[in-house]
């Protein structure tokens, strides 16, 4: 372990240490990578652009039709620093030769959360491939095992898109807890590539096609973790629903808690506020992407439906005990999205911790956990993770059930 941290700072320094440099970071693309383990050469790919607003440069980093604008971003001498919006990460770079180099810096992980960063100018392929029209492999549904044969297997959906009939593929994975959000690939001989990096993913999936499955995975989530995957194309596969994994275990039981909004003012869900509403209880944080699109997708429900009476709260488990760090962390997506409603500290961390929080409710499986409450606070129904926007069709039925659910709540 030591040897190959050693082996990475040694490498950064040589980057760091190069006198030629440029001096401003130049409009257009760059093909970024992330290295995520040394000994292997394991590479993630993405894209980016730079723009600028006046003096001001933007990056747009691109996954699939997913755009994340940074605009955080100090430019001083040949240094490039920029943090990503939402996320705790950020980069450190230098300008060399109209390329960046550095690292990405991830401050939600105590260890292995420094990554060697490289973004080239001027590169406009994710992954270095020649492409072609070609026989579309991976389109379509697949049923995909993760870790298969191990304790900690477990069943995902694999959604695959050959664009206009090329190599080019995008896609997701649905799973009983929240999607992998955008992913953007390519075929390559029988292999499929895919990757993804918003801030918080830095994803990576390897795999071959065997003729009639998906085998020898990789699975890589930055440089602290990977696993095998394994799939096969299979349309009716189904995962369990989504809105019976967690439950009262009383039906009978009504949500009773207090904690902290952002002024450190004491909300309650018993305050006359929320009187004969409809209530919306998001469990989440700021730190998690799939509670990040479905921060944006509520948002703009609060602000359709509030004057007819909906309310909702959020209730934060943030990766930080520590108030202040909290609220700064959660201002951010507040500040993003232009969240109106309270988000509520609630100074735990983990779904063990949830779980022992709303202590009426089986457990808490996944962030986001999304409560739906009548007048009368009375619990209908409760979602487990969130099926965003990459998901496509299903991004677009969970929003016409959400809405219908939510007209019905405010008519009864």
């Amino acid at each position: 372990m030591y040897i190959m941290f050693k082996k990475v700072f040694i490498l950064i320094f040589i980057f760091f240490s190069c006198k030629c440099f440029a001096t401003k970071l130049k409009s257009g693309t760059y093909r970024a990578t992330l290295l995520l383990n040394v000994e292997n050469n394991i590479e993630l790919p993405f894209n980016f652009d730079v723009k600028y607003n006046g003096k001001k440069p933007i990056i747009i980093i691109k996954n699939a039709d997913e755009r994340i604008n940074v605009d955080e971003i100090i430019v001083k001498g040949d240094s490039v620093n920029f943090k990503m919006p939402v996320f705790d990460t950020e980069f450190k770079t230098v300008l060399r030769n109209d390329s960046l180099i550095g690292v990405w810096i991830n401050h939600y992980r105590k260890e292995k959360n420094v990554v060697p960063f490289k973004a080239v100018y001027n590169q406009t392929n994710r992954f270095n491939f020649v492409p072609s029209k070609t026989n579309p492999y991976f389109e379509g549904n697949w049923e995909a095992t993760f870790s298969p044969n191990t304790n900690d297997s477990s069943k995902a959906i694999g959604v695959f898109h050959h664009v206009e009939q090329t190599d080019y593929l995008t896609g997701t994975f649905l799973t009983e807890t929240g999607d992998y959000r955008y992913l953007e690939g390519m075929k390559n001989g029988n292999k499929l590539y895919l990757s993804c990096f918003d801030g918080s993913h830095a994803f990576l999936f390897i795999a071959e096609h065997n003729g009639s499955q998906l085998v020898n995975g990789k699975f890589y989530s930055g440089a602290h973790w990977q696993e095998s995957w394994e799939a096969k194309q299979n349309p009716n596969f189904k995962l369990r629903n989504a809105d019976e994994i967690t439950f009262l275990k009383n039906k009978e039981d009504k949500l009773n808690f207090s904690f902290l909004n952002l002024n450190k003012k004491i909300i309650s869900i018993t305050d006359k506020k929320y009187e004969n509403k409809p209530l919306v209880i998001q469990i989440m944080g700021s730190w998690c992407p799939n509670c990040m699109d479905e921060s944006a997708y509520l948002s703009g429900i609060y602000k359709l439906y509030n004057l007819k009476g909906l309310e909702i709260i959020a209730l934060a488990f943030e990766k930080t005990t520590d108030f202040d760090k909290a609220v700064k962390q959660v201002t951010r997506l507040k500040n993003k999205f232009k969240i109106d409603y309270e988000i509520l500290i609630t100074g735990q961390t983990g779904k063990e911790k949830a779980s022992e929080t709303l202590s009426a409710l089986n457990k808490i499986s996944a962030f986001p956990t999304t409560l739906f409450l009548n007048k009368q606070h009375q619990v209908i129904k409760i979602t487990t993770g969130f099926s965003g926007p990459a998901t496509g069709k299903d991004y677009e039925t969970f929003k016409q059930q959400t809405e219908m659910l939510i007209l019905n709540l405010l008519k009864s």
